[in-house]
């Protein structure tokens, strides 16, 4: 029924390790591997574990290694570890508000490189269960990123929206001078003719009156 699939879609177990799936490390250093899972109606004797697949093609298909392993009794409780790689350090928290069940890989090496999965598993919800993928590279060395094409860009176009700028302004002063260049034409032309308008009034009146009467 409809009603119930939205229900189970509303109570389902969902992992996450963060807006981005891909981790980069110096070598020889300590990368954070981040996972946290949620669901709605909490937790009991929840499972986690940590799997790394190869990235070296010693079988067509190699099999998960298994890297950490732990579980949490509840909500008020942290995860009990159950089995680790040395290397491997659990750096979550359970009883604060993000089920965080994160860890941190020591001493990173170059065939440490590769795809590093979450899987999570709780019996409360009928176990059921989800993962999220993580793939680590290893580097030799940061590069710093070169930002002269980005700098001479973002110069270009700034350097063009002020010339734009700078029209606009020089257009507006033109267009005001020029206005006023022929409003002040106007007035003189109303003026002239209200002027012309009023001499030929006054003559003509004059000129009835100094009319001779008709005999």
């Amino acid at each position: 029924l409809p009603g119930l699939h939205i229900f189970a879609i509303a109570f389902a177990l969902e992992v996450s390790v963060g807006k981005t799936n891909t981790v980069m490390a110096l070598n020889n250093s300590n990368v954070l591997l981040p996972c946290t899972f949620t669901t709605c109606i909490g937790f009991q004797d929840l499972v986690f574990t940590w799997y790394f697949n190869s990235t070296e093609l010693l079988t067509p298909h190699p099999a998960p290694l298994q890297i950490y392993h732990g579980k949490i009794k509840n909500k008020a409780t942290e995860p009990t570890l159950i089995w680790h790689n040395p290397r491997v350090e659990f750096v979550g928290s359970t009883t604060k508000k993000d089920n965080n069940i994160s860890i941190v890989l020591n001493g990173v090496e170059f065939s440490d490189a590769g795809k590093y999965t979450c899987h999570v598993k709780n019996p409360k919800e009928r176990n059921a269960q989800h993962n999220a993928t993580i793939f680590l590279t290893v580097v030799h060395k940061m590069v710093e990123t070169d930002n002269t094409v980005t700098l001479i860009i973002v110069g270009v176009v700034g350097g063009l929206i002020g010339l734009l700028i700078l029209f606009m302004l020089i257009k507006r002063v033109v267009l005001f001078i020029i206005k006023k260049t022929q409003d002040g034409k106007k007035e003189c032309l109303v003026s002239s003719s209200g002027n012309d308008n009023t001499e030929n009034g006054l003559a003509g009146s004059k000129a009835e009156q100094k009319a001779p009467p008709k005999a």
